[in-house]
């Protein structure tokens, strides 16, 4: 039986940040307990472009604790946020990672798994699906990974703290609302693609409800709570960060 764990929304700034020294907790905890798979569910840092030392450089001590985690034999799978883009010249050439820029399915545990960011969940936020395309064109890729490092810190790094802002304050102005919005891109998707659980980030309220004919899981985000969906088991815990780590 496999063991898999996901994670999202980390939002980890620096080295100094808090949040860096627990995820490098968290990540030696999946080594311990033996984890067979590990889902990056996005929005890991707070800002990561494409294969640039600027990146590699400020979050080094988590990529060596990485290829611990792989060496480790365990599966990694990272999905691109709207603050980690363009990932596979780096976590997938470098490092061996899976990465995906659209959600994907799995079979975990005999459980028919969908995975995705969840920043394409609400159809009626236009101004970010555009931006979203946007980012991801021809050009703005190569601007993200050939201009100077300075440069695209220093744009990506405001960028970045814009679409925090955004996300914290708009998107979840109302708990309830967004908890709606989750839950009908869920319907929708289900109704195109039947699966038994799905799992996303992005909108920050956790989230774990039983819909009709599916289980549907939203992650949060480690700014306000870390937490950590385990699925060890028949039907899996969506579970604070520090109960885990007193699993060892």
């Amino acid at each position: 039986m496999s063991r898999a764990l996901f994670v999202s929304d980390i939002h980890i700034s620096s080295a100094q940040d808090p949040k860096f020294s627990l995820f490098l907790r968290f990540l030696d905890s999946c080594i311990q307990q033996k984890i067979t798979h590990l889902f990056l569910v996005g929005d890991i840092f707070d800002l990561w472009i494409a294969d640039r030392r600027f990146f590699t450089e400020r979050y080094a001590g988590i990529v060596e604790k990485f290829r611990e985690v792989k060496a480790a034999g365990i599966e990694l799978h990272y999905f691109e946020g709207n603050h980690d883009l363009d990932l596979s010249p780096f976590w997938s050439s470098k490092l061996g990672f899976t990465v995906y820029s659209e959600a994907a399915d799995f079979l975990l545990n005999g459980k028919r798994v969908r995975v995705e960011h969840g920043d394409q969940m609400d159809p009626h936020d236009r101004g970010y699906l555009f931006l979203r395309w946007l980012l991801r064109t021809p050009l703005l890729v190569w601007m993200g990974r050939y201009l100077p490092d300075g440069v695209v810190g220093w744009i990506g790094s405001r960028a970045s703290a814009s679409s925090r802002d955004y996300t914290s304050q708009v998107k979840v102005a109302s708990d309830d609302k967004s908890l709606e919005t989750i839950r009908a891109h869920a319907r929708k998707v289900f109704a195109e693609k039947p699966f038994d659980i799905i799992v996303s980030g992005h909108v920050h309220v956790p989230e774990d409800s039983t819909q009709d004919g599916f289980r549907c899981i939203n992650m949060g985000t480690w700014l306000k709570a870390p937490y950590v969906f385990d699925l060890s088991e028949e039907r899996g815990l969506l579970r604070p960060v520090s109960d885990f780590l007193e699993l060892k």
